[in-house]
């Protein structure tokens, strides 16, 4: 592992949007690592990101947050690969993810987008899907219908791009913690026994 890539869109109106949930593990990777309390980003327009080296398990970490807009999140990438010279299976991709209820994550290697057009863009430039996703669930949006919580009709575009609700966001702070768990025992052991420990595919909560 030497890059691990945020996805998000750039912008104050869009910081805590679900669709930001990548970003907040960023921001907290970076408070955890480099004892920050706050986060401090380097801007590199030459790989179209924001970017900040850390130490994990005394291992030298790139974490990137593409400045593309979340659609074109793979131009950066291939931008960030080309120029550190980083090989498409040392990347880790931290994003949002609809089919999963929120508050859950999974890890996999390899495989299609599920309809992520961020994670999609990453795939057409890099030309391979063999990299590592950590998916955050985001859920899809909801209502109240005879005093049950059915799935709503509400766009999920405009659900991806409102903000979590107050309840949510315990939620997605612990996330984060499960989020720097991960990543600490991929610095740790490697993606690939990682990922063999775990056969390839784990669900990290209940």
């Amino acid at each position: 592992m030497k890059l691990i890539v945020g996805l998000g869109n750039p912008g104050e109106k869009y910081e805590n949007t679900r669709h930001n949930v990548g970003f907040l593990a960023q921001d907290a990777l970076i408070k955890k690592f480099e004892s920050l309390s706050k986060t401090f980003w380097d801007e590199e327009k030459k790989v179209k990101s924001r970017t900040k080296s850390v130490l994990i398990d005394g291992k030298k970490i790139l974490l990137a947050k593409p400045t593309t807009f979340m659609n074109d999140s793979g131009i950066a990438v291939q931008f960030l690969c080309s120029y550190y010279k980083i090989d498409p299976a040392d990347i880790v991709v931290i994003y949002d993810d609809v089919d999963l209820p929120m508050g859950k994550v999974r890890v996999r290697f390899g495989g299609g987008a599920g309809g992520h057009n961020g994670v999609q863009s990453i795939i057409d430039n890099l030309k391979t899907d063999k990299f590592l996703r950590i998916r955050l669930g985001i859920g899809r949006p909801t209502k109240i219908e005879g005093g049950k919580s059915v799935q709503s009709h509400r766009g999920i575009e405009t659900y991806v791009l409102s903000n979590f609700s107050a309840q949510e966001k315990s939620k997605v702070k612990q996330m984060t913690k499960q989020t720097i768990q991960i990543i600490s025992q991929i610095a740790s052991n490697g993606i690939d026994k990682y990922m063999s420990k775990f056969n390839g595919k784990i669900d990290t909560a209940d």
